[in-house]
């Protein structure tokens, strides 16, 4: 195997071990109090963190963090601790 066919193979199973943290849209918290737990948990800084409060807002759910699942599982359980409604997505 080549040194770029062996890169590209690294890269696929890379992929395979990402997933994505899913925030769901509710009628319980307020956008502050998401900005604000995201910007805590996921180390959003506050655009990205209004960014994704406003995406989840209009569309019903956003990505907030690509990464390992033990990494995003940890966060997702805080944010769930916390009363936001999220979810891990390949």
């Amino acid at each position: 195997m080549g040194t770029q066919n062996q890169d590209s193979f690294l890269s696929e199973i890379e992929l395979t071990n990402k997933s994505f943290l899913i925030l769901h849209n509710d009628e319980v918290n307020t956008f502050d109090y998401v900005i604000d737990s995201l910007m805590e948990v996921c180390e959003h800084d506050e655009y990205q963190a209004e960014q994704c409060a406003l995406i989840t807002h209009h569309k019903g759910k956003c990505d907030i963090k690509k990464g390992e699942d033990s990494i995003l599982e940890s966060m997702k359980n805080i944010l769930l601790e916390k009363g936001l409604s999220v979810s891990l997505d390949k």
